[in-house]
This record gives C-alpha cells, sequence and structure tokens, in this order.
C-alpha cells in the first residue's frame, strides 16, 4: 500500500468527524454569525490538515536490498562491507570524511590536535551525545571501544589492523582522550572515520557479551532494532539524534532522520536482485548484476547510482616465486596478452573503467602515468614468450620447454565475477599458446592456497580510501603477499608512506609504488570496481560516504 493512500485514509478519519458535525448543523436567522464563525473555523482547519497531510509521512519506509548474508556483523570483530552497509547508521564515528574533498571533519570529536612528533592524537569530545541505551558517550566510552578492540581475544578480524601502530588510550578528562601510537601513522583518521571504528555501547557489550551482534547500540542517527541472520535487519528512527556531522546534507547538519524504518534483507542470487527492485519488494538494491543496468536506465521508475570504489583493482596476482612466472618475460607476456578493454565491456557492460595498476583511479595517491603501461598487444606477448624459451614444439596448441607445458593454475573465487573474467582471461592466452586450469575455490580456501604459494596466478580486489591499502599486498611481510615479492625498496617506500604525514611526500611514494609493481609485472590489472545500486525514484536524498559502499541514510526522504 503506497504512502500517499495511507495518508490520505489518516486524513479521512480525522475529518469524518468534523464533516458529519456540520452537516447536522441547524441554520437559524438569529444564530447566522455563529453558524457563519463554525464555517469559517472549520474551513480554517480543514486547510491546515490538507496542507499536514500532504506533507511526507512520518511513517516512511524503506526496504534495502543487501548482496551477502555475513557470518557475522559485529564491526569491531568482522570485515565483510555488507555489515557496514545497515550500521553506518547506527554508529557515528569520532571523525568523517568528506567524499567531495577528501579531508576529515568532526564527528563524535569537536575537534584534534596531532602531537608535534606525532605519536599522540588528542581528541575533544561533543557534550551532551548519549547512546541509543540511554548511556552518556564520553572519553571513558572511546577508551572502552578501542581496547575491546585491540583486545586479542575479541580476534578482530580488520579493526585492530586499522589501528595500525596503536598503543594506549588515555583518558584526560570527561570529554578529552588521548590515542597514544608507538610510531607515526598516517592513515589513523581514515581508519577512524570508518563503522569498524564505530562507537559502542560500553554497557551493552557488557550486557550482552558474546551475543552482542544481535544487540547492538550505538549513537547513530537510526537504532538497531530486530536482527535475524540470514533473513533482515531492522532499523528504527533515532527521534534524538541531534549530533550530525557536517557532511550530513540536512539543512542545520543535526536534523533527525526523515525515515522512520530501514528494513535490510538479503538477495545472495544476483538474478533476483533487478526483479525484486522492479516489482517494488524493495526500494534500493546494491550490486545490480551489469547486464540489468540498461533495463533499469530504460523505466522511468528507477535510476541507477554508480559508485566507485576507492581501494585496489580488482586484479590477477602473478605468483613470481613458481615457474614459470619466476620470469618476468613470462609475466610481461600475459599482460601484453591480455584485451581488458574486452573483458571489461563483456562481462561489466562497460559499466566500470578499465584498471591499469594496482590501485583504482579514484583513490587519494593514484598515479596516473599507469596508464600508459602494457597496452594490448599480442604479437608482442608472444615475442616475450619466444624469447623466454617457450614454443609449440608438438602442435598441440600449447607451448613447451624441456618437455613441459606451459600450463598455469588459475584458483578464482566465486564472487565479484572472478569466474567470468577468468574464462575469458584462459581464453586470450589460449591465443598465445598458453594453458590455464582453472578452479574454482571458496575464500578461506584462496587465503589457504595463496598463502602456501600454490597458485600461479589468483585475482583480488579490496576497497579502501587510503593508499597504504597497498602495504597490504606488496609489503614482503604482508599477508596478501600473493605476488610474493620481496623488494626493499618496495617495502621502504610503503614503510615511509604510512609514517609520513605531508600529503604531498605520500603521493610521491605512492606513485613510485604503483610504477615497480608494473614495472616488476606483479598483477594483471582488470578493472576499477563501481559499486552499482538500483533505486526507486521515490527514493531521493540517498549519498554515500567516502568508501563507496556504506550509504548516509539520515537525509533520505521518500516522494509519494
Amino acid at each position: 500500500m503506497g504512502v500517499g493512500f495511507v495518508n490520505l485514509i489518516g486524513c479521512a478519519i480525522i475529518l469524518l468527524p468534523i464533516y458529519r458535525y456540520n452537516s447536522k448543523k441547524v441554520h437559524i436567522v438569529k444564530r447566522f454569525s455563529l453558524s457563519v464563525t463554525y464555517e469559517l473555523l472549520f474551513l480554517a482547519l480543514l486547510s491546515a490538515l490538507l496542507v499536514g497531510c500532504s506533507a511526507p509521512s512520518s511513517g516512511a519506509r524503506i526496504v534495502y536490498g543487501l548482496t551477502l548474508a555475513p557470518s557475522g556483523i559485529d564491526p569491531h570483530v568482522n570485515a565483510s562491507s555488507e555489515l557496514g552497509i545497515p550500521l553506518t547508521s547506527v554508529y557515528d564515528t569520532l571523525v568523517y570524511q568528506d567524499p567531495e574533498t577528501g579531508k576529515f571533519v568532526p564527528g563524535l570529536a569537536e575537534r584534534w590536535e596531532v602531537s608535534e612528533d606525532r605519536l599522540i592524537y588528542t581528541f575533544y569530545l561533543r557534550r551532551g551525545i548519549i547512546f541509543h541505551d540511554g548511556a552518556p558517550f564520553n572519553a571513558e566510552a572511546v577508551r572502552f571501544n578501542l581496547e575491546r578492540i585491540t583486545n586479542p581475544d575479541l580476534a578482530s578480524q580488520k579493526a585492530r589492523f586499522m589501528l595500525g601502530p596503536y598503543e594506549r588510550t588515555e583518558v584526560v578528562d570527561e570529554h578529552t582522550v588521548q590515542i597514544h601510537l608507538s610510531e607515526p601513522f598516517a592513515p589513523l583518521l581514515d581508519a577512524l572515520s570508518q563503522v569498524y571504528l564505530g562507537m559502542v555501547s560500553p554497557a551493552a557489550v557488557e550486557q550482552w557479551g558474546d551475543e552482542y551482534q544481535l544487540h547492538q547500540v550505538g549513537t547513530g542517527p537510526f537504532i538497531f532494532a530486530e536482527y535475524v541472520p540470514g533473513d533482515h535487519l531492522l532499523l528504527q528512527r533515532n527521534p534524538d539524534y541531534a549530533w550530525g556531522p557536517p557532511v550530513y546534507s540536512s539543512r542545520d547538519a543535526v536534523t533527525a532522520p526523515r525515515l522512520e524504518e530501514i528494513e535490510f534483507r538479503f538477495f545472495k542470487d544476483p538474478a533476483i536482485r533487478s526483479p525484486a527492485l522492479e516489482t517494488g519488494e524493495v526500494d534500493v538494491m546494491g550490486e545490480i548484476p551489469p547486464q540489468d543496468i540498461a533495463r533499469l536506465e530504460g523505466n522511468s521508475d528507477f535510476r541507477i547510482e554508480s559508485v566507485p570504489i576507492p581501494g585496489v583493482s580488482l586484479m590477477v596476482f602473478m605468483n613470481t616465486a613458481r615457474q614459470p612466472l619466476d620470469d618476468i618475460r613470462v609475466r610481461q607476456a600475459l599482460l601484453y596478452g591480455t584485451d581488458r578493454r574486452a573483458i571489461t565491456s563483456a562481462v561489466f557492460r562497460d559499466t566500470s573503467p578499465v584498471a591499469h595498476g594496482p590501485l583504482a583511479a579514484v583513490t587519494f595517491g593514484y598515479e596516473p602515468a599507469i596508464q600508459k603501461t602494457y597496452p594490448y598487444d599480442p604479437a608482442r606477448a608472444a615475442t616475450l614468450l619466444d624469447q623466454a624459451g617457450w614454443s609449440d614444439t608438438d602442435d598441440d596448441t600449447i607451448r613447451d620447454r624441456d618437455g613441459e607445458p606451459l600450463v598455469l593454475d588459475l584458483y578464482l573465487m566465486g564472487w565479484g565475477y572472478m569466474p567470468e573474467v577468468g574464462q575469458l582471461l584462459a581464453a586470450q592466452w589460449s591465443e598465445l599458446g598458453v594453458g590455464v586450469n582453472s578452479q574454482a575455490v571458496s575464500y578461506p580456501e584462496a587465503l589457504q592456497v595463496a598463502s602456501e604459494g600454490r597458485h600461479h596466478l589468483i585475482p583480488f580486489n579490496l576497497s579502501g580510501s587510503d593508499p597504504d591499502i597497498l602495504r597490504k599486498f606488496f609489503h614482503s611481510q604482508a599477508n596478501f603477499n600473493w605476488s610474493k615479492v620481496d623488494d626493499p625498496e618496495l617495502d621502504a617506500w610503503l614503510e615511509d608512506g604510512a609514517r609520513i604525514s605531508d600529503q604531498r611526500q605520500r603521493v610521491t611514494l605512492y606513485s613510485q609504488v604503483q610504477l615497480q609493481v608494473m614495472d616488476q609485472a606483479l598483477v594483471i590489472p582488470i578493472r576499477d570496481y563501481v559499486n552499482l545500486n538500483g533505486v526507486s525514484n521515490r527514493v531521493q536524498g540517498l549519498l554515500f560516504d567516502a568508501q563507496g559502499w556504506f550509504p548516509w541514510l539520515v537525509d533520505v526522504t521518500l516522494e509519494n
């Protein structure tokens, strides 16, 4: 039932008694003036009611489609992007990042200072903020949150690592807190602006313990009302919210949410996402399949909100420690022999930009010169393979050397269109005489395969708004060093980039990292990630944070 119809029924119920009362009035001449007074009063009241009924419903509600049902949704514990989509509205953070300027602005902290040695961050907290359970937000709450995240017993999958060289939190007074680091860490504010470091209610954590993820409590514009794992998650308006950050588009940046409820439902099968939007089952659907975009764009009831995602591109890591990819000529041949534009056109229907390096083009520190590296050139690829000693000696279409065929093990996870990309890569490389043994694996299996170095090739991508994300993949000691690179120069640049606060120096360092990664042919970039959101045109005011994944729903309104 539409919101407009509900409004109309409500207005009729209110007006009905008034109408009946006037229909039974007896107009006597000597009471004419009184009768006219009643009529004028009625008309004035009717006008006011009609104006009120034309306003947006105070019971406005939307359904938001998610594409994954996470196994855990505690932002301090778990790591999926999917949990951040609803929980960004439940939790506030100490600071926020303006997606337009990239600058950090006040959140729960009204201002902050950094010591000269960059080891102490002092945050001055807003006053009068309360958690959804009525508990006050203060410096002690900040200390509790950061100690919870860094406690090894919590086994944090992401939040702990985002804090880098965190040492301790010191409560200076009720509304002043200091974060101490063991060494400078440039990405700290970026980390503190994300939902994974959102401030949870200490009282709620102590009350619910291991079941906290089912009873989450923050200070944000919406209250965590109900969660049925695998089915739905319900948020309800926080009527007390009056401390929104300046990045919210509300008139005065503190307006309470316009929606009363948001229900999140899970749609794991890509084939049912667009139909759910078209039938009105949902109002917003994330990660619309690229093949459905043209159809939805042709329907005036919907629009596509395309949000570029910063971080590392979807790229195929080449294991430099396993033959034959220990030979840079073979790695370069695969790069020259990959028609990336054809892949992005066929799989992603030109909804994603072609990637040219390890860092997505919308990420701070991106090096544009990377776009000139490795144009599609199959003839050059064939020459490189010839030079490396690989030729087809037995006419079976697969090159060989010393009796060994040139067949590469490619491990593919099932999400992000990796299987489709892998199929096209195998087809393109077969034209060069390179065979591919593709194997489908789960994410945990992929982690184990890559850790043990059993792969030749394995694709991956990860979102993040700071270029320090490159350290996760290309530092010799990184957990995701799937290229098995061991380059002291790369290590030094990545370490300096994490420590130095001067943004121009950081840009220079990360430029060197990107060019070095491609010079050494460590990865095959495929595409920069774009989150394709299908949105009903009834939904207005939908914005996304600097990460690109997480919606700001506080300003959303519904048009009748």
